[in-house]
């Protein structure tokens, strides 16, 4: 998982920036000029972005590496492509018979989740299209979420034999939703989240990234210092441990495993049949 990075001139807007890349993630953070103070990690990995191993743990080291920038104040997370994030890479599991891939996927997860949550500065989500499986993990750590017109948020986990990202869920919609959601696999639109308060703005297509950044800008004007120790301390008063909730589902997930369903399911997936019952 080589990260290449590098200091730039960016010759559209005449500042400073900090970027590099891996395995489908790239990152960024101006040091002087209009977007100082405001990181960017970008997720970029077609057809879907339903990441790889390697680009979950990518993803991780991404945010960390910006976030540990004194210069940035306010980090924002988005995708190119068709949708912001479409879980993890099913085939790359399919493909291997150790599991190894399966326990990597399940640790990649875990570590971009966490990261995103324990971010030093807040995390803006901009999600556009499809937010599924591994991607309602990112954007329910998230603490402030855009979203466009046609986006749709869902977990669609227990078709494809595996548990986990209710934790996440449950940050965006209520409880009774969540559980819909979770057994029926069927999604929410980016209107039904804004109508519960979990997500900020719903904006066209063409201002997604101008209402995040406004957003990270009036996040960037405060005093740093302050933002990261409001961070910090709102994090402490969460309700429950985030990251050991979903340590718990994950449990289940392996469960599943061993039973024999997950590959079931997961294989059903990948060859486009229907799993037999």
């Amino acid at each position: 998982m080589p990260v290449h990075s590098r200091r730039a001139r960016d010759p559209k807007k005449g500042d400073t920036v900090t970027e590099g890349s891996a395995d489908g993630i790239t990152w960024r953070f101006g040091t002087d000029g209009p977007d100082t103070g405001i990181g960017e990690v970008v997720m970029d990995a077609p057809p879907v972005n339903a990441l790889t191993v390697n680009g979950w743990y990518a993803l991780a080291e991404a945010v960390r590496t910006v976030a540990a920038a004194p210069e940035v104040r306010a980090l924002v997370l988005r995708a190119k492509g068709r949708g912001f994030n479409a879980g993890v890479d099913i085939k790359e599991i399919q493909a291997d018979s150790t599991y190894q891939s399966l326990i990597g996927a399940n640790r990649g997860c875990f570590a971009a989740f966490k990261a995103v949550y324990e971010c030093a500065v807040p995390v803006i989500a901009a999600v556009h299209g499809f937010c599924l499986g591994g991607g309602i993990g990112l954007v329910g750590n998230a603490d402030i979420i855009v979203a466009t017109e046609d986006a749709t948020f869902g977990l669609p986990e227990v078709e494809r034999g595996a548990l986990g990202a209710a934790t996440h869920l449950s940050r965006l919609v209520p409880q009774h939703k969540m559980r819909q959601m979770v057994y029926t696999a069927k999604p929410a639109t980016a209107s039904e989240l804004h109508s519960w308060g979990s997500v900020a703005a719903v904006v066209p297509a063409d201002q997604l990234m101008p209402t995040a950044l406004e957003l990270a800008g009036e996040i960037a004007a405060k005093d740093p210092v302050v933002i990261r120790a409001a961070k910090e301390s709102l994090n402490g008063i969460d309700l429950w441990d985030v990251n050991r909730s979903y340590r718990y589902e994950q449990g289940y997930t392996f469960e599943l495993n061993l039973s024999g369903a997950a590959d079931a399911a997961r294989q059903a997936f990948v060859t486009g049949t229907e799993q037999q019952r």
